[in-house]
């Protein structure tokens, strides 16, 4: 039956993503009439420029784009290295970022099958359950924007581990490699991985049982991140900061935001900081809710032992909230507490309010755990409860599927520039990135979108956005315009044309509003 239970969540995982995505989306091409957009470009300029580009080391470095790290990019590593091997087989323009789309949402309701048999809850109808909460866990459904931070699944197979390794230390081979794949994925979701794989030694200290060999096992693990982020070039970079901007409000469990049934109730996010609530967004879902309340009235009594059977992962949950609240905590739209400023190592922790996802899906594995306890009544509640999760998140699958099927158009004028762009030995886009002023947001997302154009047959660029560089760019459109373009170059000039003196001559002429010059 258990098998039955992942064959059920692996289809459901499968036919969501189809229908979620469609198929142009999870494997592109070149030469289409739409675009993606927002991060979406982002990650695919940057996978489509590490698959053209040569080897290097560190293995991550695309050469194209100025020796960028992938992982800055947000290129999601442990997909794109895999794709860069067969790269030669892969059709012109594809990059995997709708491959990882398909992936994070066939595998989210298999982890929860997996964490959830980890507690020691086996049977199909129980696996169902967790299975359909999970893919409509709202802080999953509303990260569509940002690929690699779908990928919840990281979360739910080491908080399966954790319980895994509770019981038998030969789980560690798996953990440990797993850990550096979490990293490989993203580096906020290793550092919840993470946490939850440290959390097994200390539960097991604080059983009094012997920890030792889960204790050399996490040491292991962290050691294996570590070295992965040394030898992938991780180390040496510097982001905006900001911590405590985009933390967890603590009405924001609460808080039914994009609720089928309780939205009307909450017609945005809460936000105590001014920054809108969106990293800290985190509604665990009427069918979460049904679920711990009708767990706390079926069998309170087990809460309390089982809290303390699990103390360690308790603590880490705690410490993962804490991390997430920040040091400046709001209830509603007023901050309640000021610690001041934080420590600089936070600074790295921008997005703060993230670290509550572990928290939620433990929330959601203990009220299953409950339940299922209580035999076929239980279960039966429990299944009412995921499909209940699954309704209600129905707003938020039709946002995603409305921005996956958006098809934008190119603003560009695509079929002109493609040819130009297949011929260049170079493309160099002024403004140049760091150039762009301050709050010139349509310059911005102009740069990416011609980005985006170019990346179908990736040539050498001069500019890019990244979240975190080594050495942050400079802006130098001034020397470069001073100098006449090299053999093979393209250059692209974004309007008002008149800031670039230097794009004119019998070998440049407009692109729509363009100008272009080779």
């Amino acid at each position: 039956m258990s098998r039955l239970a992942y064959a059920a969540s692996c289809l459901l995982g499968a036919l969501l993503a189809i229908h979620l995505f469609g198929l142009d989306f999870i494997w592109p091409r070149a030469g289409l009439d739409w675009r993606p957009v927002g991060d979406a470009a982002q990650h695919a300029i940057a996978q489509r420029h590490f698959l053209a580009d040569a080897w290097r080391w560190p293995p991550l470095d695309v050469g194209t784009l100025g020796n960028a790290n992938l992982a800055f990019l947000d290129g999601i590593p442990a997909l794109a290295l895999p794709l860069k091997l067969l790269a030669p087989l892969l059709p012109e323009g594809f990059h995997g970022i709708g491959v990882f789309y398909a992936i994070a949402w066939i595998l989210q309701p298999v982890a929860a099958v997996w964490a959830l048999r980890g507690a020691g809850v086996r049977g199909f109808w129980p696996g169902l359950a967790v299975a359909l909460m999970a893919s409509a866990m709202p802080a999953f459904i509303s990260r569509y924007g940002h690929a690699a931070l779908c990928g919840h699944f990281v979360i739910l197979v080491s908080l399966g581990l954790y319980f895994r390794l509770l019981e038998a230390p030969r789980w560690w081979w798996v953990a440990v490699p797993w850990q550096a794949v979490a990293l490989l994925i993203h580096p906020y979701l290793a550092l919840m991985s993470l946490a939850l794989l440290a959390a097994a030694p200390l539960t097991l200290l604080l059983r009094g049982e012997r920890f030792l060999r889960a204790g050399i096992g996490a040491a292991l693990a962290a050691a294996a991140m570590i070295g992965v982020m040394a030898l992938f070039g991780y180390f040496g970079a510097s982001g905006d900061g900001g911590y405590g901007q985009y933390a967890l409000n603590l009405l924001s469990p609460l808080w039914p935001f994009r609720s089928l049934i309780l939205g009307g109730w909450a017609p945005a996010e809460v936000d105590a900081t001014g920054h809108g609530g969106w990293e800290g967004y985190n509604w665990l879902g009427l069918g979460l809710w049904a679920a711990l309340i009708a767990g706390a009235l079926l069998a309170g009594r087990r809460i309390a032992p089982g809290l303390r059977a699990h103390l360690g992962l308790v603590l880490a949950l705690l410490g993962l909230t804490a991390i997430a609240l920040s040091f400046r905590i709001g209830l509603g739209d007023r901050i309640v507490l000021d610690l001041g400023a934080a420590p600089g190592f936070l600074e790295q922790f921008r997005a703060s309010g993230r670290f509550f996802w572990p928290v939620a899906y433990a929330l959601m594995i203990g009220a299953a755990v409950l339940l299922a306890g209580r035999g076929r009544r239980g279960v039966v509640i429990l299944l009412a409860c995921g499909l209940m999760q699954f309704i209600d998140g129905g707003p938020m699958r039709d946002g995603l599927c409305a921005w996956a099927h958006e098809r934008a158009p190119w603003t560009v004028e695509a079929e002109a520039l493609r040819p130009l762009f297949r011929e260049a030995g170079r493309v160099t886009f002024l403004p140049s990135w760091p150039c762009i002023a301050a709050g010139d947001d349509a310059a911005r997302i102009r740069t990416l979108e011609l980005l985006l154009l170019a990346s179908e047959t990736p040539r050498p660029v001069n500019t890019m956005y990244a979240a975190r560089w080594r050495t942050p760019p400079r802006c130098t459109d001034a020397e470069v315009l001073a100098t006449p373009p090299a053999p093979g170059e393209l250059r692209v000039g974004l309007p008002p044309r008149r800031d670039f003196p230097g794009l004119s001559g019998s070998g440049c002429r407009a692109a729509g509003d363009l100008t272009v010059c080779r």
